[in-house]
């Protein structure tokens, strides 16, 4: 029964995954939630050697459901505006948070706002080496974003796209909207070098809608194959409480 029972919540964590990896199907940069169950050997099994003398017997083992991020690369979309750039490789751009901390997308899709400044689409500045991109909305000439990260206005540089890698992305902190934060002090950052950006067009996410839904179906017949067995054994247990319980003697 308790076997069942964490499969059940390990089943209601998937469904959680694939609902989030649905929502955010059409984010651009989005990369989707995985999760994986332990495997091991249904029943009792012995305790290992070594075990405290307290903890001798028969223990169960659970199965335990860990998520992680699929930081495969999503397909590049075409959108025509200038502003809108796609990193081809590993990495991501830095943005500057409403809290003031660094935060890290893979979501490309920027624009100027009224002040000058190139932004996220939830209004984040973007960063350079320098601080935000301050672009002068009275200059003439179009925003153009070369493959190596350089803004321009015109013929005047802003400054180029700060694009960093990880030494392990997992290790990253997702605060919701495809953003990350590094908040482990066991990783590693370094900047990308000479990343390759390309302008016009975004990422796309990584999420499937077709395989979440399948996904999806899977992870209910699971969750109810599971409820059944706690039922038997709930069943099972009552009938011999009832009949051994009224037996004389």
């Amino acid at each position: 029964m308790y076997q069942a029972a964490a499969a059940m919540t390990g089943n209601a964590r998937w469904q959680e995954a694939i609902s989030e990896n649905l929502a955010a199907s059409t984010v651009p940069g989005y990369k989707r939630t995985e999760v994986s169950f332990s495997s091991l050997a249904a029943g009792y099994v012995p305790p290992s050697e070594g075990s405290n003398p307290g903890q001798r017997g028969m223990r169960y083992q659970l199965p335990a459901a860990r998520s992680s991020t699929a930081f495969s690369r999503g397909d590049f979309q075409t959108t025509g505006v200038p502003t809108h750039v796609a990193i081809e490789g590993n990495g991501f751009f830095e943005i500057q948070l409403p809290n003031g901390e660094l935060g890290y997308t893979r979501n490309g899709q920027f624009s100027v706002d009224a002040n000058g400044q190139l932004v996220t689409s939830q209004g984040y500045p973007v960063l350079t080496d320098g601080g935000a991109v301050q672009l002068d909305n009275t200059l003439p000439g179009p925003i153009f974003i070369a493959a190596d990260g350089t803004v321009s206005k015109g013929t005047t540089g802003r400054g180029k796209l700060r694009v960093v890698e990880f030494s392990d992305p997992q290790q990253l902190t997702a605060v919701g909207g495809g953003f990350w934060k590094a908040t482990d002090p066991a990783i590693q950052k370094t900047d990308a070098g000479y990343p390759a950006l390309r302008s016009g067009g975004l990422e796309g996410s990584n999420t499937s809608a077709v395989a979440e839904m399948v996904g999806m179906i899977h992870a209910m017949r699971m969750y109810e194959a599971n409820q059944k067995v706690i039922q038997t054994q709930d069943d099972r247990m009552d009938k011999v409480i009832n009949d051994l319980g009224g037996a004389p003697g």
